[in-house]
């Protein structure tokens, strides 16, 4: 029984995460509504409402505090999430909803509080109420305590998963899920394999820049045709010069590199900027040295096609 206990708690307790997102869901929210009734103002005199937004907002908040957390018991970002407040001073262990009390202490902490550090900041920038320097330093210093206390209200948070909120821990109320959560059993063979392709990927990406494929395929075709030896005689160009070894085409400015294979000029001079240890890709000869071929040869060429 008691192992089955544990268990149901673990899987209705809310993650971290969860009780965050319903958080960042909240400021998201209030900041939408806080845009679209500034739009309302767009027309009027420019800063009519700086003289009265804390009030404003204060008014805002309520209307969503009322049609929210004191008539569901749950945020707008905790509907989204299925989370509720669950009443954690109640000894009782099934489901217990906040009671009025700490609902509208909730409206008082986190309302009147905002609209209180607002308020007061305007108050004492006040010229004329510049005299009152230790109140504002009493001010400054309740603020920054409660700043120190959420804090560490965080960082416990953090460790136990309980009380988002200094005001959710002064109030007794945490975050529940509104229905009991199944156990799910996750594979994960799919996300598995779904990281290793991509890592390859990525890894032939960094890869494949570095291999030098013109080289690459010189040496493969170097290994297959092996070599009978590079002839000398001006006659062996004239029989191999039909085309060029790079483009195929008809050589444009015939050049050799000191094997029987006839280069264009361009072809072979971009080659060589781009890779100084270039080879010959159909017999893998090194650049010994780049020399135009004879223009005797080149007319022998042309007569004979």
């Amino acid at each position: 029984m008691a192992s089955r206990e544990e268990k149901t708690k673990r899987t209705n307790r809310v993650l971290r995460i969860s009780q965050l997102d319903a958080l960042e869901l909240n400021k998201a929210v209030e900041q939408l509504v806080w845009a679209q009734f500034t739009q309302c103002f767009h027309g009027f005199k420019p800063g009519l409402l700086a003289h009265f937004e804390p009030e404003a907002k204060a008014v805002l908040w309520l209307f969503l505090w009322r049609f929210t957390i004191y008539s569901r018991n749950a945020t707008v970002g905790q509907s989204v999430l299925n989370i509720q407040y669950k009443n954690d001073f109640s000894p009782k262990q099934r489901y217990q909803p906040p009671s009025k009390h700490q609902k509208l202490w909730y409206a008082v902490c986190t309302i009147g509080g905002t609209w209180l550090e607002e308020r007061c900041y305007d108050l004492f920038r006040n010229r004329h109420l510049a005299s009152f320097g230790k109140a504002r330093q009493c001010v400054n210093v309740v603020v920054g305590l409660l700043k120190l206390g959420g804090l560490i209200n965080f960082l416990i948070f953090l460790q136990r998963g309980k009380f988002a909120t200094l005001t959710e821990r002064l109030l007794g109320i945490r975050s529940a899920f509104c229905k009991p959560q199944s156990v799910r059993e996750v594979g994960f063979e799919y996300m598995n394999r779904e990281l290793l392709w991509h890592g390859f990927a990525e890894f032939l990406i960094f890869l494949l820049p570095l291999i030098n494929m013109q080289k690459l395929k010189a040496k493969l075709s170097s290994w297959r045709i092996p070599l009978i030896g590079a002839p000398n005689g001006d006659s062996t160009l004239a029989t191999s010069g039909k085309q060029c070894s790079l483009c195929g085409e008809w050589p444009t400015m015939p050049h050799t590199i000191g094997c029987e294979h006839i280069f264009c000029y361009y072809c072979v001079k971009s080659s060589l900027l781009f890779d100084m240890s270039f080879t010959c890709p159909k017999c893998g000869t090194e650049v010994h040295s780049l020399q135009p071929l004879k223009s005797g040869i080149e007319m022998s060429e042309v007569n004979a096609l």
